[in-house]
């Protein structure tokens, strides 16, 4: 839905753009995204006060999803980043639980 909406940003370069420009809602990150950059995206996040989430998919599931192999992903609708980021929490603790 996101995608779709045209508010889906893919990419370490471009949600770190969106983030100085504070566009970007929410970043979410694969479960696999290498330590160097999960830890530069998280300091990104942190100094612009933007919210970040880690998935419970891989880089190859997002590309599945998302139409691009991408391991940084924001989303740029304030709605669709509350939305995203309850639903993501519901499927971390699902997960949690099996």
């Amino acid at each position: 839905l996101t995608k779709k909406a045209g508010k889906l940003i893919l990419g370490f370069d471009v949600v770190k753009e969106a983030l100085e420009k504070k566009t970007a809602g929410l970043v979410l990150l694969a479960k696999d995204l290498s330590p160097k950059s999960r830890k530069e995206i998280v300091l990104v996040c942190e100094k612009n006060g933007a919210p970040y989430k880690t998935l419970p998919f891989t880089m190859d599931e997002v590309w599945y999803l998302a139409g691009k192999r991408a391991g940084i992903i924001g989303v740029s609708d304030a709605g669709l980043a509350n939305k995203l980021a309850q639903l993501t929490d519901d499927l971390i603790k699902e997960e949690s639980q099996l």
